[in-house]
């Protein structure tokens, strides 16, 4: 009952931050969602196919249920899942994590949670694992690109928060008054300290 619990939660979770990570996407030009926001180049878009690339190996080929998807061997991996090149259009991208999702829920609702994994990509002594450990894994790499996702899209418009019907208007007043009674705090610290 515990395992059902547990599994029930962990996908419910799983589930709930894939939607956050596209609803990032909402709204932009496609320029914003592509172009690169960090030194690194991270980008929306990016993260957006990055996650479902992820996704797709760890509920497809480490429980010997390769993903329909066409992806490169992961011994080859280039970087190129982290963004999206010209030919590759925004629809395309949501549409293969769409997928990647049902291929993944179907893992999921198949598998116990004590059925065993093999992840190559993983030191010894960890390559042999299962599916809650998976699980784990592929919900923290969702929350935390969920989370790059976040910082992303406020340095854009502006827009924060995990659900559309969370958001709320953005004031821009408040918003430079908070950030200003920030700076001061750190300005008065770093004196303090010099």
């Amino acid at each position: 009952m515990i395992d059902e619990f547990a599994k029930d939660n962990l996908h419910g979770r799983l589930r709930r931050d894939r939607e956050a990570l596209l609803w990032k996407l909402d709204g932009l030009s496609e320029y914003d969602a592509r172009r690169p926001l960090t030194a690194t180049g991270t980008n929306l878009l990016g993260l957006v196919k990055h996650v479902a690339t992820v996704e797709a190996r760890y509920f497809g080929e480490v429980f010997d249920r390769p993903s329909p998807e066409p992806l490169p061997r992961w011994q080859d991996s280039d970087g190129s899942d982290q963004w999206a090149a010209e030919h590759e259009t925004r629809d395309q991208i949501i549409a293969f994590y769409r997928r990647t999702w049902e291929h993944s829920d179907a893992t999921i609702d198949e598998l116990a949670l004590d059925a065993p994994g093999h992840v190559p990509w993983w030191p010894e002594p960890h390559l042999n694992t299962n599916l809650f450990a998976v699980m784990i894994h592929v919900l923290g790499e969702t929350v935390r690109h969920t989370g790059h996702a976040d910082i992303l899209r406020e340095s854009v418009d502006g827009r924060t928060g995990m659900r559309p019907e969370h958001e709320k208007p953005i004031d821009v007043e408040a918003r430079a008054a908070h950030r200003a009674k920030i700076e001061q705090a750190a300005r008065s610290a770093a004196q303090v300290k010099a």
